[in-house]
C-alpha cells in the first residue's frame, strides 16, 4: 500500500500517519542542536543574565520543553507520544548560543521530531527575548545529532 522508502505517503501520494502498532516497544533518544548566531556583545548580556527582559536562558529552556511535549500539535503526522524526558542545555558559542536538546521516550516510535521542534522553539524564544538589543540575530542550522532505538538502532552525525 506504501512506498517503504517514503512510508507517510499512500501509493496514490496521499500523506497519512504510519501504522507503528506492530513496531517493537523500545527505549528511544534523539539529540538534536542549533545555533542562534549573535553579537559579541549580545552575548556576553544574555550570559551574564542582564538582558532587558530577564532570564533568557530559562525563558528558552522553558519554550524548548514545552514545545516538545506539543510536537503532535505542530508536525501534522508525528504520533502523540508519552516523553520520558526533555533536556535543553544553552551554551555560549563563538558564534552566539548553542541549543541542544535531548528527548527520550519508550515507545514504537522515535522522539526525533520532538528534539528538533524542542530546539527550534528555544531558539525562537531566545530570539524574542534578545530581538530589541540586537535586530540581525540569526537561527540556524537546526539539525539532528544523534538518535538511539528502535529497528535501525543507533545514528550519528
Amino acid at each position: 500500500m506504501t512506498d517503504p522508502g517514503f512510508p507517510h505517503l499512500t501509493e496514490a501520494g496521499d500523506a497519512r500517519m504510519v501504522d507503528v502498532g506492530d513496531k517493537e516497544v523500545t527505549r528511544r533518544k534523539a539529540v538534536a542542536e542549533g545555533t542562534v548566531r549573535l553579537g559579541p556583545e549580545v552575548a556576553e548580556r544574555l550570559f551574564s543574565g542582564a538582558l532587558p527582559k530577564g532570564d533568557a536562558t530559562a525563558v528558552a529552556r522553558l519554550a524548548g520543553i514545552m514545545a516538545a511535549k506539543k510536537t503532535p500539535d505542530l508536525i501534522p503526522l508525528a504520533h502523540p507520544l508519552s516523553l520520558d524526558s526533555v533536556e535543553v542545555e544553552i551554551t555560549q558559542v563563538e558564534e552566539g548560543a548553542l541549543i541542544a536538546a535531548a528527548v527520550t521516550t519508550t515507545a514504537r516510535t522515535g522522539v526525533e521530531m520532538e528534539a528538533m521542534t524542542a530546539v527550534a522553539a528555544a531558539c525562537l524564544a531566545l530570539y524574542d527575548m534578545v530581538k530589541g538589543l540586537e535586530r540581525g540575530v540569526e537561527i540556524g542550522p537546526i539539525r539532528l545529532v544523534s538518535k538511539e532505538g528502535g529497528r535501525t538502532g543507533s545514528w550519528r552525525r
